[in-house]
C-alpha cells in the first residue's frame, strides 16, 4: 500500500520539523501552515511549501481549524499531521479533515470524544479492567453532593477539571473544611480555561511517580506497545526529564502496566500513535489517568531506545498499512533521556523570554546524541507561542552513561540573546535525587530552592579560564592588524610579557584583572588575590589547566562582551569591559541602561530626562501575562534618557532609560 505524495503539517516549531524530516526521508512533500509571526520560521523553510493562516494568535490562525483545513486543500494534499498541541487532539478537526476526504494522521474522533472527557474515560477504563484511581466522576455537580463523596473517598484528595488539561483546574484537598473554597477556585479556573467547569474528585496519591507507555493500534486488529517512559521530574504539572525504561519498575510492573496500556487502548477501539499514562504510587500501585492521542512530546525517547520512527509509523497505519512490527519484535536497547532547552529564566520564575537568537551552539549529533530543533541561530522567539527551542537526547548502554553523556551534552549548549534554561538543567541532572532515580512528580516543586541555589563562591579555576579566555581574545584582536611584529600591539615585550588589564563582572560589580602568561605560568591579581595555574595547552575556546594540585579542562563560549566559562559540569557568565590605561578607569558598576525585566507592554513612564533617582524608586510599570510589573530604580542616580515610550510592547532586556549612577 503507497503512502501519502503530499501532507500538510499543521503545526509549528520542532515537532513541524521533526515530522518533516521523516518525510523527506520517505520522498513526501510537505506544506507548512505559519502564521504572520512565524513568516520565516524554521518549519516554513524546511517545507515544499507553504500556507499563510492568519495573524499571530494563535486562536486565529494555528487554532483555526477551517483556515488549516483550507490551506491542505488548497495545496492538494491527502493527508493532515496534526503534531502535538494545537488541533492535535481536537475531535471536531479530526472529523473536518476526514470530510473533506483527507486523512487525519491520528485516531478516529470518536476515540478522541470518547477519551476527551476525563470521568468518562475513566469509568470506560474501569468497565474494561484497567486499574483506576478511587473517586467520584458522576453527572450530579451540586457543591454539597461533591462535598459528601469526597468525604467518601476520603483525604488527601484532589480535584480536577473533567474536561482540562496542563495542569490547569487541578487543587489538592488535605481536609474537609478546606473543600468547598477549592472547589470554587477549582471550577473558575476550569471554567476560564476550557468553557466547562465539571470537576471530578480522586484520591491523592501521596509522592507519586509519572509513568506512560508507548501504544500503536492499526485498522488490522494489532494494538501494541512500544514500553514506558518515566516523566516524574516535573515542575507544575509540566514534564522536565523524560527517560526510559523507568529507574522504579521490575520486570512484573513492567508487564502488568503493559497490559492495562494495551488493553486501554482496546477500550476505546485505538488507531495510530498514542499514549496511555499512569500514575504510579510509592508501593508500585498503579492506576490509570488519561490517554494522549497523539504523538507526545517526548517520543524520541522511545525511539533510541527502539531504534524506530514513530512518525515513519503514524504515516504507515494511517495510510492503512499493518503495523511494521507486531510485539514479540519489539526490542529495547539501553537507556534514553530528553530534556527541553527553552527560552526561559528559571531565576526569574521561569519567565519566558523573547527577541533574537544572536548566537546558538548546541552539540555534535550522531547515533547517541540527537536534537530536535525548531529554531536556528538568527531566528527570532516571539510572545505568541511556547518558547520551546529545542529537545536534547540521549542514548547509551545503561542510565548512570546515560546521564553522564546527558551532562556532557548540556554542557555544550549555549544561547546569547535570550534567557535560557539549560544551567538549570545541568543542576537539576546532576542532583542525587536524579541521579539516584528516587524522585516523585511533587519532588521539585517541593525543592526547586535548593536545585536553584548556586554555591555562593565561584571556584579559583573558572577565574583563572575567564582571565585566560580574555587574555587570548584581546591577542587576537590587537594584533590582527598588524604587518610587523614591533607594531603588534600585544603583551610581548623585550624583557617578557606585559601585564594585561581587563574588567571582569561575575553577577557583582566589576572588577579589574591583571594578568599574564610567562611561559606556561599564567598569573592572575584581582582584588588583592593571586592566582596561579599552569596551562598544558589551550586557545580562544578552551584550556587544560594545572591549579591547586587539580587538572581541569575548560571552554568558553562568547559573543560581544559576555564570556560563560565551562568545566564540564558547572558554567560561570562574564561580562567583559577593557579599562582604559588607569587601573581604576571605565569600571562602572552599570552599563548605562535600565531594562525590560521580561516581554509586555510599557503601561506607565513616571520619570523624565534628567530627574534624579534613589534605589528603589517606581521608574515605570509594565504589563506581561496579565500582571503588572514595578521597574524600579537599582540605585542613586540620575536619568539621562528616556529611550520607550508608554503603550509600546517591549522584549525582555529592551532598553527603556539610560542613567548615570551617582558618585559619591
Amino acid at each position: 500500500m503507497s503512502l501519502f505524495d503530499k501532507i500538510l503539517v499543521a503545526n509549528r516549531g520542532e515537532i513541524a520539523c521533526r515530522v518533516m524530516r521523516t518525510c523527506k526521508q520517505l520522498g513526501i512533500a510537505t506544506v507548512a501552515v505559519y502564521s504572520e509571526a512565524d513568516r520565516y520560521a524554521e518549519h516554513v523553510r524546511m517545507a515544499d511549501e507553504s500556507v499563510g493562516i492568519g495573524p499571530p494568535e494563535a486562536s486565529s490562525s494555528y487554532l483555526n481549524k477551517q483556515a488549516v483545513l483550507d490551506a491542505a486543500l488548497s495545496s492538494g494534499c491527502k493527508a493532515v499531521h496534526p503534531g502535538y498541541g494545537f488541533l492535535s487532539e481536537n475531535a471536531e478537526f479530526a472529523e473536518m479533515v476526514e470530510s473533506a476526504g483527507l486523512v487525519f494522521i491520528g485516531p478516529k474522533a470518536i476515540s478522541m470524544r470518547a477519551m476527551g472527557s476525563k470521568a468518562g474515560a475513566k469509568a470506560l477504563m474501569a468497565a474494561h479492567g484497567v486499574p483506576v484511581v478511587p473517586g467520584y466522576g458522576g453527572e450530579d455537580q451540586d457543591p454539597a453532593h461533591l462535598q459528601r463523596e469526597a468525604d467518601a473517598v476520603g483525604y488527601p484528595l484532589m480535584i480536577k477539571a473533567a474536561h482540562g488539561g496542563g495542569g490547569k483546574g487541578m487543587r489538592i484537598v488535605h481536609e474537609p473544611s478546606a473543600f468547598a473554597a477549592a472547589l470554587e477556585s477549582c471550577q473558575r479556573e476550569a471554567r476560564n480555561a476550557f468553557g466547562k467547569d465539571r470537576v471530578l474528585l480522586e484520591r491523592y496519591i501521596e509522592k507519586p511517580r509519572h509513568i506512560e507507555f508507548q501504544i500503536f493500534a492499526d485498522s488490522h486488529g494489532n494494538t501494541i506497545h512500544l514500553g514506558e517512559r518515566e516523566c516524574s521530574a516535573q515542575r507544575r504539572f509540566q514534564k522536565i526529564i523524560e527517560e526510559s525504561p523507568s529507574p522504579f519498575l521490575d520486570a512484573t510492573r513492567r508487564a502488568r502496566m503493559a497490559e492495562a496500556a494495551v488493553a486501554a487502548a482496546r477500550a476505546v477501539d485505538y488507531r495510530n500513535a498514542g499514549t496511555v499514562e499512569f500514575i504510579v504510587a510509592q508501593n508500585g500501585e498503579f492506576f490509570f489517568m488519561e490517554i494522549n492521542s497523539r504523538l507526545q512530546v517526548e517520543h524520541p525517547v522511545t525511539e533510541m531506545v527502539t531504534g524506530l520512527d514513530l512518525v515513519q509509523w503514524q504515516l504507515e497505519v494511517a495510510a492503512g498499512c499493518p503495523l511494521p512490527l507486531l510485539q514479540d519484535a519489539i526490542r529495547h536497547q539501553g537507556h534514553a533521556l530528553e530534556v527541553r532547552l527553552y527560552a526561559e529564566n528559571p531565576d526569574m520564575n521561569f519567565m519566558p523570554g523573547s527577541g533574537p537568537i544572536l548566537q546558538l551552539h548546541l552539540p555534535e549529533t550522531g547515533a547517541s546524541v540527537r536534537i530536535d530543533a525548531g529554531f536556528r541561530q538568527g531566528d527570532h522567539v516571539g510572545v505568541f507561542y511556547d518558547p520551546m527551542l529545542a529537545k536534547l537526547i540521549v542514548h547509551a548502554d545503561s542510565r548512570e552513561a546515560a546521564l553522564h553523556r546527558m551532562q556532557n551534552a548540556l554542557a555544550g549548549c549555549q544561547i546569547f540573546g535570550l534567557p535560557s534554561n539549560i544551567g538549570f538543567l545541568e543542576d537539576l541532572v546532576a542532583h542525587p535525587s536524579v541521579q539516584q532515580g528516587d524522585i516523585d512528580t511533587g519532588f521539585l516543586d517541593r525543592n526547586l530552592d535548593a536545585v536553584l541555589k548556586k554555591p555562593e563562591n565561584l571556584p579559583d579555576w573558572h577565574h583563572a579560564a575567564a582571565a585566560y579566555f580574555s587574555l587570548k581574545a584581546a591577542e587576537l584582536t590587537l594584533s590582527a592588524a598588524a604587518d610587523d611584529p614591533w607594531s603588534q600591539r600585544d603583551f610581548w615585550r623585550i624583557h617578557g610579557r606585559g601585564m594585561f588589564r581587563i574588567a571582569l563582572r561575575h553577577h557583582a560589580d566589576f572588577e579589574l584583572f591583571r594578568v599574564r602568561l610567562l611561559g606556561d605560568l599564567l598569573t592572575v591579581t584581582a582584588s588583592g588575590n593571586r592566582l596561579e595555574a599552569r596551562i598544558r595547552n589551550g586557545c580562544r575556546e578552551s584550556v587544560s589547566l594545572d591549579m591547586n594540585g587539580r587538572h581541569h579542562d575548560l571552554h568558553c563560549f562568547r559573543f560581544d562582551n559576555a564570556l560563560v566559562v565551562h568545566d564540564g559540569r558547572r558554567r560561570s557568565h562574564w561580562q567583559v569591559r577593557v579599562p582604559g590605561s588607569d587601573a581604576g578607569e571605565g569600571l562602572n558598576h552599570s552599563d548605562g541602561f535600565i531594562r525590560a525585566p521580561m516581554p509586555g507592554k510599557l503601561v506607565v513612564l513616571k520619570v523624565q530626562s534628567g530627574q534624579s533617582i534613589q534605589a528603589g524608586d517606581e521608574l515605570a510599570v509594565m504589563e506581561a501575562m496579565k500582571m503588572e510589573l514595578s521597574i524600579k530604580a537599582p540605585g542613586k542616580g540620575s536619568i539621562t534618557g528616556v529611550l520607550a515610550e508608554a503603550g509600546r510592547v517591549l522584549n525582555a532586556d529592551a532598553e527603556i532609560f539610560s542613567w548615570e549612577p551617582a558618585h559619591d
